[in-house]
């Protein structure tokens, strides 16, 4: 294929933000075996990163699809080789299949569980390993406590609630601005035979007319011709009257 098939160009930017991505999980992974060593900050910086990532690697693969979808549709305008097409298809799959790994260890309970505790153990200032039944923290701080971290873990998923709403609308806008530039080329692409059929009628009348002009000009230059041997005759039937004249007299 041509270095300049938009497939390649995608591909190349998935690969690349799947490789981040995996960097990313690693670290997360390593976060999560860390324990009650682990930082809050850290913890959250690589979980957002790690989420939005395989969020825009999604968005990349469906785009991918649709224009595996497209070549399918279209085999004789694309001539794409059948190998070529099954290779992007599978590219396409392990790549979701990878996403698809790092999301579904993200939302284990496993992981949900670390997370609970590691807000837990930020809030009280001591990890749960460490707790012991004394009395700094009385019944009534624990229930506050309890309290503000649903309120503050009900109030985080309301935020990605609404960040993943606005990326689909965004996500959507693009979708239908790509559907109306196909769109557009389209009409170019029939534009531009119409005007190749145009051109051809008007060579085609232009010959037909060259035709009509040379048989006009053949047809004067043998009226012409007629006029002249006419003249002719006269002159010599003039002179002939005019010898027997003479030769009468």
């Amino acid at each position: 294929m041509s270095l300049e098939d938009p497939f390649f160009v995608v591909r190349g930017e998935v690969q690349k933000a799947v490789n981040t991505a995996r960097g990313l999980y690693q670290r997360w992974c390593e976060l999560l075996q860390e324990g009650a060593a682990v930082g809050r900050e850290e913890l959250d910086w690589t979980t957002n990163e790690l989420r939005n990532g395989l969020r825009s690697i999604e968005w990349d693969l469906e785009d991918l699809e649709e224009t595996i979808g497209i070549v399918e549709a279209n085999p004789g305008k694309f001539k794409l080789p059948a190998g070529d097409l099954q290779e992007r298809k599978a590219f396409v799959e392990r790549m979701r299949e990878a996403v698809q790994e790092m999301k579904d260890h993200m939302v284990s309970p496993a992981a949900i569980a670390f997370m609970e505790k590691n807000n837990r153990e930020m809030l009280t200032g001591k990890p749960a390993t460490l707790k012991s039944s004394s009395d700094l923290l009385d019944a009534s701080v624990v229930s506050a406590t309890s309290r503000y971290i649903e309120e503050q873990q009900a109030t985080q998923q309301l935020i990605m609630d609404q960040q993943d709403q606005q990326l689909e609308m965004v996500s959507g806008s693009i979708r239908v601005l790509k559907h109306m530039s196909g769109r557009v080329g389209e009409e170019l692409d029939e534009q531009g035979i119409m005007l190749d059929a145009f051109a051809h009628e008007m060579d085609h009348t232009q010959s037909r007319m060259d035709g009509v002009l040379r048989k006009m000009a053949k047809v004067s230059h043998m009226t012409s011709d007629r006029r002249q041997w006419c003249a002719i005759v006269v002159l010599l039937g003039v002179l002939l009257l005019v010898l027997i004249l003479f030769f009468s007299l």
